[in-house]
């Protein structure tokens, strides 16, 4: 019995050691190429995509839908209409692991405009410009960020999808609603000026954080640190976790894209549901504990958190450790 933890990157790279037709819903033949056996895989993938403006995050999982035939599609981790770059798109089984991506650490390209203050935070919103206008330095700029670096308390925008009584938080500032939004732990791992212009009073930070950070929201507490307004105008997701946009297709290239190729590994843009979760620990079983597994029971193991279970390069399941010493008990059950 194989018991190991692929380092990040190999993992990630290599797709989990997944073969061509591992959780991509091929079709696998027998071993001497005859169709005498033939099994069919259910999809169970990642796909980076590379999201535009002026659509929802809902409209990218619809258009995906639509794309690959499969119904089962979901994302982990809501853009704003106005934002773009990196969404996680979850094929078939893979939108039962949302919860394993959401927490991942995000990282964003945001462009911050000085001077006006908008009803959303960003350029969708009513924008009002600031009477008298209190122009920004660099030099203040610059003084100003380190301030909200590491780790602080953040009141969610009140445009935003946190939910308060069952509701997100932006329905109701639609309905004209006086809502106390909720505050909630964050970290801000890196705030970094890329680059100010004066005369327009825009400024573009890279930005490095936890989940649950309001990119909105810090361009205004920034900007009332400095006695002014402002609001996001652009807003980009170059990160999350070891995904870059840099590997995302835009939703013309896949739809340019045979379906048959949407979910193989030709695509630069898919990742096997083992290679995705490349920050959980992996181990081989064997057939008597894959039986096991794809039964949902519990099979013996020494890990101390979450492991990734896989058999011939397909991930069965996530399991923890149980009760009882020297027992692993399901979290999750793919096969």
């Amino acid at each position: 019995m194989k018991n190991s933890k692929l380092s990040s990157r190999q993992d990630f790279d290599a797709g989990g050691g997944v073969g061509t037709n591992a959780g991509t819903g091929a079709v696998e033949t027998a071993g001497d190429g005859s169709n005498a056996k033939v099994v069919s895989i259910p999809p169970c993938a990642v796909l980076l995509v590379d999201k535009p403006a002026g659509i929802t995050s809902h409209d990218v999982v619809d258009r995906i839908r639509r794309l690959t035939g499969i119904r089962k599609v979901g994302h982990a981790g809501t853009l704003d209409p106005f934002a773009t770059g990196l969404l996680l798109i979850l094929v078939g089984k893979a939108t039962r692991l949302s919860d394993y991506f959401t927490p991942l650490d995000k990282e964003y390209r945001v462009t911050v405009q000085f001077g006006a203050a908008s009803t959303t935070g960003d350029v969708d919103g009513v924008i009002t410009p600031v009477a008298p206008p209190t122009p920004v330095t660099e030099e203040a700029l610059r003084e100003t960020l380190p301030g909200f670096t590491g780790k602080m308390r953040q009141q969610a925008h009140a445009y935003s999808a946190v939910k308060v009584g069952g509701e997100a938080l932006y329905r109701k500032a639609r309905r004209g609603e006086t809502v106390k939004a909720p505050v909630r732990d964050i970290e801000v791992h890196r705030l970094e000026l890329e680059s100010f212009d004066g005369e327009k009073q825009q400024a573009v930070l890279s930005v490095a954080c936890s989940k649950g950070t309001y990119i909105r929201q810090l361009c205004e507490d920034i900007a009332a640190a400095l006695g002014t307004a402002a609001y996001a105008a652009i807003l980009r997701r170059t990160r999350v976790g070891e995904f870059g946009v840099d590997r995302a297709a835009s939703l013309e290239k896949l739809g340019s894209m045979p379906r048959e190729s949407l979910l193989a590994e030709s695509n630069p843009s898919f990742i096997s549901a083992l290679g995705a979760l490349y920050f959980l620990p992996v181990r081989d079983v064997d057939e008597k504990d894959a039986r096991a597994v794809t039964a949902g029971r519990a099979i013996s193991g020494e890990e101390s958190g979450p492991v990734r279970l896989a058999a011939d390069g397909r991930l069965l399941a996530i399991y923890r450790p149980g009760d009882d010493p020297g027992q692993l008990r399901p979290l999750v059950v793919l096969a």
